[in-house]
């Protein structure tokens, strides 16, 4: 069975750089695999206002989705960064989000 793309190539209009890290180290202590892609996406914005005590800080949020799998050879997203919109973000959390038959439906990144 064929599952719909749940996000279609035709809405991914924002040009997005990913540098991605995979989980593992070498015995210099750099990342095994680092992949560079030039991709693009659907980006949403989120802002989030946090109280401390001495100030208010406003945080920007995003998530990119992708169709399909970014990193086929990577078991997970889970570091590195993002260039959109001019502005480098940090991967917060990474996730491959799953059809029923185990295949890849398209890639979520939370980025700050």
């Amino acid at each position: 069975m064929k599952y719909p793309c749940l996000v279609p190539k035709r809405l991914c209009k924002v040009p997005i750089h990913v540098h991605l890290e995979s989980e593992g180290l070498t015995n210099l202590g750099e990342p095994e695999q680092v992949l560079e892609l030039d991709l693009m996406c659907n980006f949403q914005d989120r802002a989030k206002t946090i109280l401390t005590a001495e100030k208010k800080l406003v945080q920007i949020t995003g998530t990119a989705m992708f169709p399909g799998d970014i990193a086929p050879d990577l078991p997970t997203l889970s570091g590195g960064w993002v260039t959109v919109f001019g502005a480098e973000r940090r991967i917060e959390q990474g996730s491959k989000n799953r059809n029923p038959d185990g295949t890849v439906n398209f890639c979520t990144l939370e980025v700050i």
